[in-house]
């Protein structure tokens, strides 16, 4: 078993920048791809990023590409998402998701590829 937990959201104003990061313990997850997802209220979780076991590829929702940056540590079980140019739209909880194995194309930006998840953290982004 994988858990996660997120940290590093607040609120804050537009334009500013905030790193979120995703604990992971249980397992070491350097053989798993790790991605970031968020949920506004009312709507469904969408994909935000995911970033290869290696942190050689990564793959970035358009909403979010140029702004937002993937990366992990191996050696702290550790997953970032560094957020930069916030916008209003950007308010969401964000959660962070494990999946052993590759990051695929495609496949990796479903909520159902993955086996793990953490309980989210609330970024609120003010106009």
């Amino acid at each position: 078993q994988v858990q996660l937990v997120e940290s590093g959201g607040r609120l804050v104003q537009a334009g500013g920048s905030l790193r979120l990061s995703c604990a992971a313990s249980g397992r070491t997850v350097s053989s798993y791809a790790m991605g970031w997802f968020r949920q506004a209220p009312g709507k469904e979780r969408d994909f935000v990023a995911v970033i290869s076991w290696s942190g050689s590829i990564a793959y970035y929702a358009d909403s979010v590409k140029g702004r937002f940056t993937i990366s992990r540590d191996n050696a702290k079980n550790t997953v970032y998402l560094q957020m930069n140019s916030l916008k209003p739209e950007d308010t969401a909880v964000y959660y962070c998701a494990a999946r052993s194995g590759e990051a695929q194309s495609g496949a990796a930006t479903t909520t159902s590829y993955y086996d793990y998840w953490g309980q989210g953290t609330q970024v609120t982004v003010s106009s």
